[in-house]
């Protein structure tokens, strides 16, 4: 499995971007794949991630704010990011959960005030 993950850079307080996560070679599954960030500084956080049927768990932080879908036929997920504030700079990973576990490279996402 190879993930490459887009659509990061610098965007202002209250703007908003999307995230791109595609996937290529033996994916088990889009739906087992999930989006993590690291914050300077920090621990890499689960922010998202599917639950088949059910609506998919959010980080506090990000509730109402960010949405998770997925283009299965693209084998690809997306991260739609609004309201983005200093708190959501952090290097941003999709992450394929199938029989082991695949990280993409990361993209960094820089929210100035």
């Amino acid at each position: 499995v190879q993930l490459q993950a887009s659509g990061g850079g610098l965007v202002q307080t209250g703007g908003s971007l999307r995230l791109s996560c595609a996937a290529s070679g033996h994916i088990f599954s889009v739906d087992v794949m999930r989006w993590y960030r690291q914050a300077p500084g920090k621990q890499r956080e689960l922010v998202t991630r599917f639950r088949g049927s059910r609506t998919p768990d959010y980080v506090d932080s990000v509730k109402g704010r960010f949405t998770i879908s997925r283009d299965s036929a693209k084998n690809t997920v997306y991260l739609q990011m609004n309201n983005l504030t200093s708190e959501d700079t952090a290097v941003y990973y999709c992450a394929h959960f199938g029989t082991s576990v695949t990280w993409g490279r990361g993209t960094l996402v820089t929210v100035s005030s």
